[in-house]
């Protein structure tokens, strides 16, 4: 029984093929939804994979278990600070000495200041921190060396340039920036470090940036107008801390600090990175579902054509169907010799949709600068989907072939 069942199989999809090398222009038009569909929906999600990816890599960039405490009622460029009060040392102390989980807290200050080396001057912001800022934020030097907490102490005319400040002030000679001074507003400064490069972030380009003593800026660069000259505090958390935990925390000793009532809402923002990371993520998924499901509506138009070709095949091999019934042939082998064309057809634009696709993302992902993200389940299910589309509108067809009344289609011109 299994043996006459996979010859008659065999049979059939050896018709199949001849059949279609018999019209192979108009089986490239068959399928050509089919390759497209599939081939649009493994580009969707593997670069929206790779896009998630970028994303989660460009926040654990940002820092170690990293929590952000920033004034205003927002986070980002558009974030409703006016009015809002920034913080002091004192607040950074308090959450490193009064906060368990916590493992470094960081006080900054920026302020973005006309930098010069010799004829090349930009604006570059400047940031005054402290040494565990660089820790938190994950830096790694790649040219001298970090400032110390000596130099914090004394407020040294020291600074560690990023990537971006070294290669706009320093171009391609061959002059190394560290021991080299450049004028950061009327103040001069010595470059001791180059920092490692890490790229870009959701916040900008995280390498175009100059680091300094927390107390190098306020005494010598701008100047110390009140003691509440910090606008963010970076906080790691320990690891294994838990975040929730350390952000109501915060949040309630921030409350008593800033002497918020119970009626008033915080005028400060803490944000997880890890949860920022999984929202981003979050989001982007949702969108490359979208667009899948979008493309996926091509896989249909697919079906639809290869559902309009096999009813003119049908039509035009009205007298083969004849002959074939009146030797013998059964209808449900005259059914069967169908579907299976067109199932071949389907999954043979199925096949070549994923090597489409594979070459899409190959360059796309490298355009687009994400990594390209192999997903072996979703070229699976593209597959199986294209199977399932030959079997869907092939039925039919083939179910009006086998239906045909041997007479009259022999009587077929």
């Amino acid at each position: 029984m299994l043996r006459s069942l996979f010859t008659m199989l065999l049979n059939a999809f050896l018709i199949a093929l001849r059949e279609i090398r018999r019209n192979l222009t108009r089986a490239f038009l068959t399928v050509l939804g089919v390759i497209i569909g599939v081939s649009a929906v493994i580009t969707m999600v593997t670069l929206g994979e790779g896009t998630t990816e970028a994303v989660k890599a460009q926040i654990s960039s940002l820092g170690s278990n990293l929590i952000m405490l920033r004034p205003g009622m927002g986070f980002g460029p558009r974030a409703s600070s006016a009015g809002v009060p920034n913080f002091t040392e004192s607040d950074a102390d308090a959450i490193a000495h009064q906060i368990p989980g916590i493992a470094a807290v960081a006080p900054v200050s920026s302020s973005s200041l006309s930098t010069i080396y010799l004829q090349n001057a930009r604006s570059t912001t400047v940031v005054g921190t402290t040494v565990d800022y660089f820790f938190i934020s994950k830096w790694s030097i790649a040219e001298g060396n970090f400032f110390t907490d000596d130099d914090y102490r004394t407020g040294a005319a020291v600074c560690v340039i990023g990537n971006t400040v070294k290669t706009e002030l320093f171009g391609d000679s061959d002059v190394s920036p560290v021991g080299q001074k450049i004028r950061l507003g009327k103040s001069s400064c010595e470059i001791i470090g180059v920092l490692a490069a890490k790229g870009q972030a959701g916040m900008g380009d995280q390498d175009d940036t100059i680091i300094t003593p927390l107390t190098t800026l306020q005494r010598r660069l701008v100047g110390k107008t009140s003691s509440r000259g910090i606008s963010m505090i970076n906080i790691s958390a320990e690891d294994g801390a838990d975040s929730d935990g350390l952000i109501a925390d915060i949040t309630s000793l921030m409350r008593q600090r800033r002497n918020l009532s119970a009626t008033q809402d915080n005028n400060f923002n803490v944000f997880d990175t890890r949860q920022i990371a999984e929202t981003l993520s979050s989001s982007t998924q949702m969108m490359t579902t979208l667009l899948a499901a979008v493309a996926g509506v091509s896989l249909l138009v697919g079906g639809i054509g290869i559902m309009n070709i096999m009813l003119v095949s049908v039509t035009e091999r009205t007298r083969e169907i004849g002959i074939r019934l009146a030797i013998g042939a059964r209808g449900r082998e005259v059914l069967l010799q169908f579907l299976v064309e067109a199932i071949t057809l389907s999954c043979v634009g199925g096949l070549v949709g994923i090597g489409l696709a594979f070459l899409l993302c190959s360059g796309l992902a490298q355009l687009i600068q994400v990594g390209f993200v192999f997903n072996l389940q979703i070229n699976i299910i593209a597959f199986l989907f294209s199977a399932a589309v030959g079997v869907v509108f092939g039925y039919m067809p083939a179910r009006r072939a086998a239906q045909l009344d041997p007479i009259e289609a022999l009587r077929h011109e």
